[in-house]
């Protein structure tokens, strides 16, 4: 495989840039069809950056049709044709990138939960149970249903009884809706079978921790909760 030196980028929408410079070396044929982009890890001392930007790029490339990958073998260049104009590429360029998605709920969401753990009636506790219960099922079953975790998640807001935690909460999920690169990545990572009872896990303890109106404990295994999400996109 031959060297392509792409520079270090520095920007909010890291990826863009990213997706930007790999996307113009296929376009410009210094990548052919069936050639091997370099490594993650190469990519990100090439461009300076940490993983999760170079995933999302390299996401959205993929949902594209430029790139695709092979389960422990890398990724390969698919297209070198330029997108039609109905293509999806600005939608997912301009939506909000899944690292800001996870951003806003790994410092959001742990303080939603504290005031969940205070506030929470019996009825909300009853419809957190319900939907925890469901998850139980689905688990089981061997599936994964993002709209249970969504609803959980929904609930937990509601639980706060703060019009404000339930609209943030509410535009997260619509965003998540949106974002065609969260589902790509969700869907790799977050879904996988081995996720699968710990996410049930950790979810049946922050329902547990509200039970109990703990505050302490439901913002620690919140903030966990969403560090595990983190690691699950980016890391592993």
């Amino acid at each position: 495989m031959f060297s392509i030196n792409f520079n270090p980028v520095s920007s909010k929408k890291l990826y863009v840039q990213i997706y930007n410079q790999i996307l113009s070396s296929i376009l410009s044929g210094e990548f052919k069809i069936g050639d091997k982009l370099p490594a993650e890890r190469e990519l990100c001392e090439q461009f300076g950056v940490s993983r999760a930007p170079v995933r999302q790029a390299l996401s959205a490339l993929e949902l594209n049709g430029f790139i695709y990958s092979r389960q422990g073998e890398g990724v390969y260049i698919q297209s070198n044709q330029p997108q039609s104009e109905d293509s999806k590429s600005d939608h997912v360029l301009d939506s909000i990138s899944p690292e800001d998605i996870i951003d806003a709920r790994m410092n959001i969401e742990p303080l939603i939960i504290k005031f969940a753990a205070e506030r929470a009636t019996d009825e909300d506790i009853q419809e957190l149970h319900t939907i925890i219960n469901k998850m139980e099922e689905e688990t089981k079953a061997g599936v994964y249903v993002p709209e249970t975790d969504e609803a959980l998640h929904f609930g937990i807001a509601k639980a706060t009884h703060n019009e404000l935690f339930i609209k943030i909460i509410s535009d997260i999920i619509s965003s998540m809706k949106q974002q065609e690169m969260w589902q790509f990545i969700r869907d790799r990572t977050v879904t996988r079978p081995d996720y699968r009872e710990v996410n049930f896990r950790e979810h049946q303890l922050l329902i547990k921790a509200i039970e109990e109106h703990n505050q302490e404990e439901a913002v620690k295994l919140m903030t966990s909760h969403m560090q595990n999400l983190y690691n699950r996109y980016w890391i592993d």
